[in-house]
């Protein structure tokens, strides 16, 4: 690899030019190695935003961040391995049911998930509200775990894609996060670090999501199946719905809760459609078309399943759940349809309430979040509840209350339902 000039790369594409792959190579071993400073690695993400980058670009600097690191090794697993990655919505609890179901059906699931930040909610903050379950597994535990229960939902090891890591601190501070090359690049670098044979993205759009319309999520989805493709992952995409909440349940322990019900034959309608549709988009991927992920949610075999990989990584399955010390009811103001209920508001209400975070190193309350015991299409009367507060601190439910001002709409007009998945995006021929 050769050796070149911090100043020059950022230069080039500055002007618009096209980085090449040495280029690349040499700015994020670099930069991972501290010798390209953070202000250079900031401007040269600055000028990725404003003037874009290339496939090819994206796939080389993908890989580039791969090689910062290890890459894990999941050959002696014994079954084909599938995963999914949601690009972060609210109430999206679909890794909880998906990952026991998809393995239940014969792959092996190595979910390596993060933590919220936001409105949006993060896998292992759910996780951690069930009695004695740990996020963090070495290696050799995260292979005997899928080998031997085919599940897995952990954080990532320090060594896998640590360009990312560092990048990704870096964007958050430097007003870059939505540079759809840099967040592609983001999201698949851990991917194929993490050594998974397949990849189903789940990239979410609306009023809750990153993206907030579908020709930016659209184009978000054809980056990361073109990324996996380069690299010879199996890869599609599914665009999916976020203007409304996912499912009932906002905030941590009341997502588990949900993901229990639906693995258990109930929970909300859109929450199984999605996990349904994506179980049999990941099948497909592992060779599996022939099993049906639905039979394996009415049979038990997923709940079973999900009681396994709880217990491997020392939580209780059995155990209560965290309950909030207040709740309060926010009433319907009139009688009607609720036509809408917007997803950020209430994200953003979970979050005021405790279930998120503002800083990476904020801790979470497991009982806090939202429920919202109306969707858009249920009728309602005045006076009768439509969502649920739940906190451990009194305090902040008035914050949570004024959030959530004008985010329903109630009238007697009907609601038109919109399709839950919205687009998919397969590899081009």
């Amino acid at each position: 690899m050769g050796v070149f000039s911090a100043v020059d790369v950022i230069r080039a594409k500055r002007d618009g030019a096209r980085l090449d792959d040495e280029q690349i190579d040499w700015v994020i071993a670099a930069y991972t190695a501290g010798e390209v400073a953070e202000e250079q690695m900031a401007a040269l993400a600055m000028a990725v935003l404003l003037r874009g980058m290339s496939p090819e670009e994206t796939s080389r600097w993908t890989a580039a961040m791969v090689a910062s690191g290890k890459t894990l090794d999941l050959g002696a697993v014994g079954r084909p391995t599938a995963d999914k990655h949601s690009t972060g919505g609210v109430g999206d609890k679909i890794t909880l049911p998906l990952t026991p179901l998809v393995a239940a059906c014969g792959a092996a699931v190595p979910q390596l998930s993060g933590r919220g930040l936001g409105h949006t909610g993060g896998t292992l903050d759910k996780l951690e509200s069930i009695p004695g379950w740990r996020a963090g597994l070495a290696e050799a535990e995260i292979r005997r775990n899928l080998r031997e229960t085919g599940a897995v939902i952990c954080a990532a090891t320090d060594d896998l894609a640590p360009a990312d890591r560092k990048l990704y601190a870096l964007r958050d501070v430097t007003g870059t996060v939505e540079s759809i090359p840099l967040i592609a690049a983001s999201i698949m670098s851990k991917k194929l670090a993490e050594g998974t044979e397949s990849l189903v993205l789940d990239v979410k759009c609306g009023s809750g999501a990153f993206m907030k319309d579908l020709a930016r999520a659209r184009e978000l989805a054809r980056a990361l199946v073109d990324i996996g493709a380069a690299r010879g992952l199996r890869t599609s995409a599914l665009i999916t719905d976020m203007s409304v909440p996912l499912g009932r349940a906002v905030g941590n322990a009341l997502e588990v809760a949900e993901a229990v019900e639906v693995l258990s034959g109930g929970g909300p309608p859109d929450v199984v459609e999605l996990t349904v549709r994506l179980a049999r988009e990941m099948l497909g991927h592992a060779g599996l078309d022939a099993v049906d992920p639905a039979d394996a949610l009415a049979d038990g075999r997923a709940l079973d399943k999900w009681r396994e990989m709880i217990r491997a990584q020392r939580g209780d399955p059995d155990a209560a759940l965290p309950t909030a010390r207040h709740v309060e009811v926010v009433p319907a103001p009139r009688t009607g349809t609720l036509i809408s209920l917007d997803a950020f508001a209430v994200g953003t209400a979970a979050w005021r309430l405790g279930a998120g975070r503002a800083r990476k190193e904020d801790a979470v309350q497991h009982a806090a979040g939202v429920r919202c015991l109306a969707k858009p299409g249920d009728r309602v009367a005045a006076g009768e509840p439509l969502l649920e507060l739940h906190t451990d601190r009194q305090e902040s439910i008035a914050a949570a209350r004024d959030t959530l001002e004008g985010a329903y709409e109630i009238s007697g007009a009907d609601v038109v339902s919109a399709p839950l998945v919205l687009d998919r995006i397969a590899p081009q021929d």
